[in-house]
């Protein structure tokens, strides 16, 4: 595939995004509250097919209700289906009117499904009126076999493109496992294959690399097991498909007071001599990849102040 690379724009990290129905009041007053980074308003799979059209036109009736003026720190992302159905279109037709500020792109096969949604996304905008180029894109892209082979095509797609993330569910599912985890609970491999490319291809692409849910809602104790292991690979964030998950996914993907302090360390000593590329600091040898790790946490601790 070939197409002039554009960089992505600057886009505010999320920790938490909380999958809602988008045709339950009740449930999405529970995220609203819920302490969500972002809310993921779902028009794919948490919606029966007979309530698509209500749902669509409850994700816009919701979306105008929080207008950019209202939603503070918490962004509204829209699930819609996938591009290889007419769902997709029909959703994004509704939709566009409120301005999500992202749409998440289910099932995707590479980075051409992302220059598609752009142009869709292109056209929407200018027809409603709302801001050229607003509207982010974040793609699931693990979910088909396809995805599995094109995890390093997304850098320079699109300049909407803000973030990645992986799904092992629908691959399992398309590759015809009757699971997707060892017998020790763990993923198997293929599985932790596609979180690891899904990783890689986030950062080669320069976006936020996102991890995939915690299915056991009830197991506080694992998810946030899942949730550190996520973040000390790299991931900076994870989605969410209960309200109790929350606080446990922002706590594990927000510095804690010990890196903060030693960040701030780090950040005043490379300040403190500019001229110097090697610095030593309690005895540990720092170079620049630690001062651009160090900056990352105190952009994060500023980002998610309260």
């Amino acid at each position: 595939m070939s197409f002039t690379k554009i960089a992505p724009m600057p886009f505010s990290p999320v920790r938490s995004m909380l999958f809602v129905p988008a045709d339950s009041e009740r449930k999405l007053a529970k995220g609203e509250a819920s302490g969500a980074d972002a809310l993921i308003l779902d028009l794919e799979d948490s919606v029966a097919p007979s309530r698509t059209q209500v749902a669509r036109e409850m994700a816009l009736d919701y979306l105008r209700q929080r207008n950019s003026d209202k939603r503070g720190r918490q962004q509204l992302w829209v699930r819609i289906n996938p591009l290889s159905t007419p769902g997709a279109l029909q959703d994004l037709s509704v939709i566009v009117a409120g301005a999500p500020d992202c749409v998440m792109l289910p099932k995707v096969k590479s980075a051409a499904d992302v220059i598609q949604l752009t142009h869709y996304l292109d056209a929407l905008e200018a027809r409603e009126g709302v801001a050229l180029g607003s509207i982010r894109i974040i793609p699931v892209a693990t979910e088909t076999a396809q995805s599995l082979f094109t995890l390093g095509t997304y850098e320079g797609c699109s300049a909407r493109l803000c973030a990645m993330t992986w799904g092992a569910e629908d691959i399992a599912a398309e590759l015809g496992a009757s699971t997707n985890r060892r017998p020790d609970g763990e993923y198997d491999s293929v599985y932790e294959m596609a979180r690891t490319l899904c990783l890689a291809g986030a950062v080669a692409a320069g976006v936020q690399p996102i991890d995939t849910i915690w299915s056991n809602f009830g197991d506080e104790e694992g998810l946030q097991r899942d949730a550190v292991t996520g973040r000390q690979r790299g991931f900076t964030g994870k989605m969410a498909i209960h309200p109790n998950q929350v606080a446990t996914i922002n706590a594990a993907f927000t510095p804690s007071e010990e890196e903060q302090a030693w960040s701030r360390k780090v950040v005043e000593l490379f300040a403190s001599h500019p001229e110097m590329g090697t610095i030593g600091l309690e005895g540990k040898m720092l170079d620049m990849p630690h001062l651009k790790q160090a900056q990352r946490v105190l952009a994060l601790v500023k980002r998610f102040a309260s």
